[in-house]
């Protein structure tokens, strides 16, 4: 059978510029052949295990490769295989809502209203660290809000996100975009963790970290913070419309929009965590908008129809 992707004229725009590399595109075509992992394609062309790397986050990123830690013969290796074997682009954009039928709320990610962690932990802001470092109550400290960086092997931290839905409108689709990745001492490539997402209570999806990322500063890391620890993640996004639960458009559930129970409600819950029976329990990494690879916060998009009151 036949694995298509279904993208609009936008989400093809980072499809091309993930492919528009000659280099990438040849990696490409070689994963959609066999499953590789990164050393293979590392010596397949040539290339620096560190630059095949990058461009392998690039196809990830873009939704075209997936990519599973799997046991190897020096502890685990990540194995990169292709998500789908045709691209259809929808050019009228007919279920892309229009501008008046799409609100978005950034959260910065030091505003969680409860959390529950346990070392490691910690939480820094862009000029230094709150608090003291593998200690829960700086997650209660008032400058938590400064927060640009939040780790912790286990638990989680919650947020009540707004909700946009004008009142005399339908909501039909919610996304949950994050840089995150799994919290390791240190840094480690190799360190799978079980990062989990609910909304009011509802469990959403769990995505896979294959570890947690360091060995060159993130885009926007600041200088200060030692380049032995947690650098950058990955950009990963939970959507929840009427058919389903996705991860990057991986279906992950059949939780639809209409249990969560958001439509009426002036607020709901967003938590964040890795709960302590999960097959791998790496914590996590939490980036913020001034640190890291991506320039945003917790951003949550509503997707909503319009209709008159009665």
């Amino acid at each position: 059978m036949s694995r298509i992707l279904k993208v609009t004229v936008d989400e093809f725009l980072e499809i091309a510029k993930a492919l528009s590399n000659e280099s990438r595109l040849h990696i490409f075509k070689q994963i959609q052949k066999a499953n590789m992992n990164v050393n293979e394609i590392a010596e397949m062309f040539g290339l620096p295990s560190s630059t095949a790397t990058v461009s392998i986050k690039k196809l990830e990123d873009a939704g075209l490769i997936h990519t599973e830690l799997l046991p190897g013969t020096r502890g685990f290796q990540k194995v990169l295989s292709s998500r789908f074997d045709q691209l259809v682009i929808d050019l009228k954009d007919e279920e892309v809502p229009s501008d008046d039928a799409v609100r978005y709320v950034q959260m910065p990610i030091g505003l969680y209203s409860d959390c529950e962690v346990r070392p490691t932990c910690g939480i820094v802001s862009e000029e230094s660290i709150i608090g003291y470092l593998d200690e829960p109550r700086s997650f209660y400290e008032p400058d938590k809000a400064l927060a640009q960086l939040i780790w912790f092997r286990q638990g989680y931290v919650e947020y009540q996100i707004p909700n946009k839905v004008p009142y005399d409108a339908r909501l039909t689709g919610l996304e949950i975009s994050m840089e995150v990745c799994s919290e390791a001492p240190m840094y480690n490539m190799n360190w799978p963790s079980d990062i989990t997402v609910w909304i009011n209570g509802i469990e959403i999806g769990t995505y896979l970290s294959p570890g947690d990322f360091g060995g060159e500063r993130g885009l926007l890391t600041p200088p200060w913070w030692d380049a032995h620890r947690s650098q950058y993640g990955l950009l990963k996004k939970w959507r929840i419309d009427a058919k389903g639960a996705y991860i990057d458009g991986r279906q992950v559930s059949d939780v639809t929009v209409d249990a969560l129970g958001v439509h009426d409600a002036p607020a709901f819950q967003l938590r964040i965590g890795v709960k302590p029976d999960s097959a791998n329990v790496g914590g996590l990494n939490l980036f913020g908008a001034k640190f890291g690879n991506y320039e945003q916060d917790l951003l949550v998009r509503f997707d909503f129809t319009s209709h008159p009151k009665k």
